[in-house]
Order: structure tokens, then sequence, then C-alpha cells
């Protein structure tokens, strides 16, 4: 299974999530290529390489074209039904509702207006639908199954939006971070826009306070606009194959050795007892290296049959009608599953 981790240490927004993506190996061409489908106001992707504290990373800006601006504003129907209408792939088109209805639900809920209602203004509404269905385009590209991701720093402050200076987290994305966790923020800025979190409650299956069991595959490193003064503004994507061992380290009892309940020591190339219930005793110690043929039958309830390989050879079968015990020195060493062939008539078998 394809995992997806995004590792929101600096928070999360849509541009730095396609930027992620891509330097994790998305098919830029294939987004763009894609993307114009939509046939909405033209647009361009400008992507670039910079560096944040050290990181190399990919800025990814939304340039639209002076000449033909965007249209004031969209509403969410109006973007429900292009991204139905564009061809896109049946997958492409679920994972940018996913987002989509999250963001509308939320910022009707704030608003207290239909669905229907919520718009994106201006530039705005051209970046959220580029960020969105690029991301979707990505995550399809990348042939992701599964996507989790760490708390979400939220960040603290205020910022100036259309309505006016809003408290930090927005209260949409406030509202869409319901039931995630959120991480504490050091800085007093939004370090989670409310695309980036329409794409956390949207598209994230699990979460986790760390990396998650994978074999690594691919790292990106999405670029947020501003620089934070002590740590990377970024967002790093983990790509790979959930760990195919996981719950696997133990001993399965297929496994293990086959426990036999006779057991033959072999001390200074000795058979010196048998786990049998009865003794045989032979008057006559003898040495002997038997043939592999060589038969011993005991008039006892049960028979024994050893096959074992020597020095030299004799045919001979002992008939025993006494009780005893007898010893036999072979020397040999047993082939591997040869041990002790033995066919027991007594008891259940085991």
């Amino acid at each position: 299974m394809k995992i997806l981790y995004l590792d929101c240490f600096s928070g999360i927004s849509g541009d730095m999530t396609l930027g992620a993506l891509v330097d994790a190996g998305a098919d830029r061409e294939y987004i763009e290529e894609e993307l114009a489908k939509l046939a909405i106001e033209p647009f361009t992707l400008e992507w670039k390489r910079v560096v944040k504290r050290g990181i190399s990373s990919l800025k990814l800006d939304v340039l639209t074209d002076p000449a033909q601006p965007p249209t004031h504003h969209r509403h969410y129907s109006e973007i429900v039904e292009r991204i139905m209408k564009a061809g896109f792939n049946e997958r492409v088109v679920r994972l940018s509702l996913a987002i989509f209805d999250k963001i509308g639900a939320a910022e009707a809920k704030i608003h207290n207006i239909p669905i229907e209602r919520v718009h994106f203004h201006e530039v705005g509404a051209i970046d959220s639908i580029a960020d969105i269905v690029g991301v979707a385009l990505a995550i399809d590209s990348l042939q992701i199954e599964k996507i989790m991701a760490s708390p979400v720093p939220l960040g603290s402050g205020t910022v100036k939006i259309d309505h006016g200076i809003y408290p930090v987290p927005a209260p949409a994305t406030l509202e869409m971070m319901k039931g995630s966790p959120i991480a504490p923020a050091a800085y007093a800025m939004e370090m989670t826009t409310p695309t980036g979190a329409g794409i956390i409650s949207g598209l994230v299956d699990e979460f986790a306070k760390g990396s998650p069991p994978m074999i690594v595959e691919a790292i990106g490193y999405g670029a947020g606009t501003r620089d934070l003064p002590n740590q990377p503004n970024v967002l790093r994507a983990v790509i790979g194959q959930a760990d195919p061992f996981l719950n696997k380290y133990h001993v399965h009892p297929e496994v293990l050795p086959h426990e036999h309940t006779h057991h033959h020591h072999h001390h200074e190339d000795e058979h010196h007892h048998h786990h049998h219930d009865h003794d045989h005793h032979h008057g006559h110690g003898h040495h002997h290296d038997d043939d592999p043929d060589h038969h011993h039958d005991h008039d006892h309830p049960h028979k024994h049959e050893h096959h074992h390989d020597h020095d030299h050879h004799h045919h001979a079968d002992h008939d025993h009608s006494h009780g005893g015990e007898h010893v036999h020195e072979h020397r040999h060493e047993p082939l591997p599953g040869e041990l002790a062939k033995s066919q027991h008539c007594h008891g259940p078998s085991h």
C-alpha cells in the first residue's frame, strides 16, 4: 500500500501541499495539462526552487493574466459544476470535491448561509481552485492509496481578510479542524490556511505523531511564502510503501522445528536410549553398523523400524520376546529427516 505522510511541522496551505507533492515526484506536466480543462480565467503555475532556512524546497505560485482578470467572486456551486464537467477521472473528481465540500460546509456554518452561496473572492478563487484540484491530480499521479498527517499547528494572532480582521486560526479553519489533532504554534501568524485545513479534513485517513511505519520511497518539500524566524517554513511530504513486515516479526508456529515424542541423543555417536514406554535389554552386547534396510522387530504392542547407515553391513531380524534394554552403538551421522523413522502402533497419533 502506497502511503503519503504530510509532516505539517510549519503548518499547511494549498500551495505548500502541491509544491511538496511535485517535489516528491508528482507529474507536473500531467497536473498542468489537466488543470487547463477547468475552463476558467487563464492562469499559469510558476515553480521556483527556493531555500527556506537551509531546506531546498519547491515554491508554487498561481499567476493570472492581467489582460483577463478573474471574476470578482465564484460561488461554491459553480466550482463544483466546473469540476464535474472538466473530464477528470473519477478519483480526481472525488478528491477535489472532498476538499471543497469541507471548505464550503465550514464557511456556510460560520456565515450562516446555504452552502451554494459560499463564494471565493477574486484571485483567492483561482488560487484555491488551482491548489485544490492540483493536489487531487498530484495524488492521482503518485497513485497514493492512504493519506496520513501529523498534528497541525494553526498559528495565533490575527489575519486581515475580506470580512475584516479575524483571529488566527480563522473561524473556518478551526471549524474544519474539528476532530483532527492540532499542535501548538510558536508564532503569532497564520500557519494553516483554510485551503490547508480543507486538505487535512477532506483527505487524511489517519494521524500519526511521528512518521508511520513505511519503506520510504520519496520525500518532497513545499515552501510557504513567508520566512519563519527559527524554522523552515515548509511542508514535508513523505511517500512510501506500508511496512510489509509490520506485525510479522514473531515466529509463526508452522516454521518451528517439529517436535517428536521420542528423541535420539547422539553422544559420542551412540543411541543410548529411546523415549518409549518400554525397555529392551540385550543379553548380548554387540556393536554393529547397520544397513539402511536393517529391521528390528520386537514382540511388543508396538513395532520399531530403525534405518541407519553404517560402515559394515549385515541383515538379521532380531525377535525380542523379553523385556530388556538394548544398547546400539552407531557410528554414523544421520541425515536430516532420518534421525528416526519410527512407526508407532500404540496410543493416539502425535
